[in-house]
């Protein structure tokens, strides 16, 4: 099974178009048209949950501890993609389509990831 993502809802929407644009067949929706704008850090990570969806993210500060939060209380949890500030466009696509392309659902599972991944 492929991954699917989810961005977060102040998620860079260049880099959403670079996935897109590279891998059109990339199973990814965003915060906004799942009907989640203004949804709290848990409440995402709740529905991202429950549609075994990894969150695409840029907020490195809050949604780590939510995330830690839901994997200590035995919670299910996707996984996390931070994708800090540092990170250049370029990196974060090739990055991130370099796990849907080697990575299973699983492996993900109760983790948090931090790009760039190299």
């Amino acid at each position: 099974m492929s991954l699917l993502f989810v961005t977060d809802e102040n998620f860079d929407h260049t880099i959403l178009r670079g996935l897109l644009r590279k891998q059109p067949n990339l199973d990814i929706v965003t915060i906004q048209a799942a009907g989640l704008s203004g949804s709290t850090d848990a409440q995402v990570l709740e529905w991202a949950a429950k549609q075994r969806r990894i969150l695409l993210t840029h907020d490195v500060s809050t949604i780590t501890r939510y995330a830690i939060g839901r994997i200590r209380d035995g919670e299910p949890m996707s996984g996390v993609v931070e994708v800090g500030s540092n990170v250049t466009v370029g990196n974060a696509i090739d990055d991130i389509l370099l796990m849907a392309d080697c990575a299973l659902p699983e492996e993900l599972e109760n983790m948090i990831v931090h790009l760039p991944l190299r």
